[in-house]
């Protein structure tokens, strides 16, 4: 399994309509992507209150063989050439589990990134990460949620797709807060469940 996600930050004036249009007319083309587990089209805006106005698709690869088919095919030239190439994040997961409200669908998301210290063993980090991901796993309102590392920066992060962003689970957790346009799922009910090492 591969995590991936690039981030698309936006003039502060941008009518983010133009991204939800994207979306509802485009989102559908991955459903039945070979190899996707899912992907989840992310978005925040200033009128919300976030600092950016960014459109951020997060990924969960089933394989590499289906990352490697949409990065270096028609799918990811189309961001090309709309918004010019982003970097594309990518984390080893260490840990995916659906949550209580796993047929509810997701609409809002949380995005938690956090640097291993300078110093810190870090097996005992990802120890303590997956301890802490599989009891807030299991709270109300989580739809699905990955723990991954990205071991170029010594970077953890916790991706968790919500049913509702007034549920108090979800209101509580750190991080970045996005809206949920669309889920393309293909392969979702095929990722391994549980710690992944």
């Amino acid at each position: 399994m591969h995590a991936m996600q690039y981030d698309i930050t936006l003039p502060t004036d941008y009518d983010m309509r133009i991204i939800r249009e994207r979306v509802a007319t485009r989102g559908h083309l991955l459903d039945a992507f070979p190899g996707l587990g899912l992907k989840a089209y992310l978005m925040r805006e200033r009128a919300d209150g976030s600092p950016v106005n960014q459109y951020a698709p997060f990924y969960l690869w089933a394989t590499a063989a289906g990352m490697n088919a949409f990065l270096w095919g028609p799918g990811f030239q189309g961001i090309v050439n709309d918004f010019g190439r982003p970097v594309v994040q990518h984390w080893t997961p260490v840990a995916y589990e659906e949550g209580p409200a796993t047929a509810a669908p997701a609409r809002t998301a949380t995005r938690h990134r956090q640097h291993l210290p300078e110093g810190a063993p870090p097996a005992e980090a990802v120890t303590e990460a997956l301890a802490r991901h599989t009891r807030e796993a299991t709270a109300d309102g989580v739809v699905a949620s990955a723990l991954a590392v990205d071991p170029r920066h010594w970077e953890l992060l916790t991706f968790t797709l919500w049913a509702s962003p007034e549920a108090p689970a979800a209101a509580a957790a750190p991080g970045e807060r996005f809206q949920v346009l669309h889920v393309s799922q293909p392969g979702r009910a095929g990722l391994s469940a549980g710690r992944l090492w």
